[in-house]
């Protein structure tokens, strides 16, 4: 495998996790361009421990994830406040000042960037995207999952049933900090380089967009989208700079003719009763 398939398939594993990072906060029917400062948070504080510190990958994964999401839990107390347009605008503002903070942040690098964390390999990158994948489908599966399903259905007949709403959207807003971080520290740790251009907006942008495109339901729509939007780029560099066209194209159809995206709650469940029947009948 070249070193060019390979960067490839490393950046769909990182794309993968920042999709459903976004995902997890959907799930509380919240939408956050904040998740590529996060993503920055995870990088840089993994990347220094590994380098200044010379602390092994996987412990300095993990404490770079745990920064981002108990940062993730104190902007979030006054953020979930916040509904619609004015939440989306405060995660947006977060996620720059974050960036800018990177920028200036001498320790780090500043603006030259910081070098040198220790390799991450393919194989690691994907055992976070299956160990994620695997706690998302237990979490689907749970009667917290259900809870979730209830407050993104209607927030205030959850409310009204008993469920704490504050709770459980501070509780996904961690998680999503928690798996954006991961995904940073296991950029860091793969590209050997980082700076702060490397999570602008367009990142967290990204993300949304490959939850929107694979289907906002299931974390399985965004697993898909992550796939398309890691593959995508690579099929139609023929075009160049119309690519981006493409890409709103691709939206807006999908807006028109598939508005849940390609993987719909229903399908998810269609397809689980269709496995179970072959199980039970393989096994009576």
């Amino acid at each position: 495998m070249s070193v060019y398939t390979q960067g490839v398939i490393a950046l769909m594993g990182v794309n993968i996790l920042m999709a459903l990072s976004v995902y997890a906060i959907v799930m509380a029917d919240q939408v956050s361009l904040g998740n590529a400062g996060f993503m920055a948070i995870g990088a840089y504080t993994s990347a220094y421990l590994s380098v200044k510190l010379g602390i092994p990958i996987f412990p300095a994964l993990l404490i770079g994830a745990l920064a981002a999401s108990f940062i993730g839990l104190l902007i979030g107390v006054p953020l979930l406040r916040l509904s619609g347009l004015y939440f989306v605008m405060g995660t947006f503002g977060f996620g720059e000042v974050v960036r800018t903070f990177f920028m200036v942040f001498e320790p780090t690098g500043g603006a030259y960037g910081f070098r040198g964390p220790v390799g991450a390999t393919l194989p690691m990158i994907y055992g976070w995207v299956l160990v994620l994948i695997v706690l998302f489908w237990l979490l689907s599966r749970s009667r917290l999952g259900r809870s979730l399903d209830a407050l993104r259905d209607d927030a205030e007949v959850a409310s009204s049933i008993g469920l704490n709403v504050t709770l459980l959207k501070l509780g996904v807003f961690w998680l999503g900090s928690f798996t954006a971080g991961i995904a940073g520290g296991l950029y860091a740790h793969y590209m050997f380089y980082i700076e702060s251009g490397n999570f602008h907006i367009l990142v967290s942008a990204i993300a949304i967009l490959c939850v929107i495109l694979g289907g906002m339901y299931t974390f399985w729509g965004a697993l898909l989208g992550g796939v398309i939007f890691s593959i995508l780029p690579e099929v139609l560099r023929f075009m160049g700079g119309w690519r981006l066209s493409v890409y709103g194209s691709v939206l807006v159809l999908m807006m028109i003719f598939r508005p849940s995206g390609i993987i719909s709650r229903q399908m998810v469940r269609n397809t689980g009763e269709w496995v179970g029947g072959i199980f039970r009948k393989a096994s009576s």
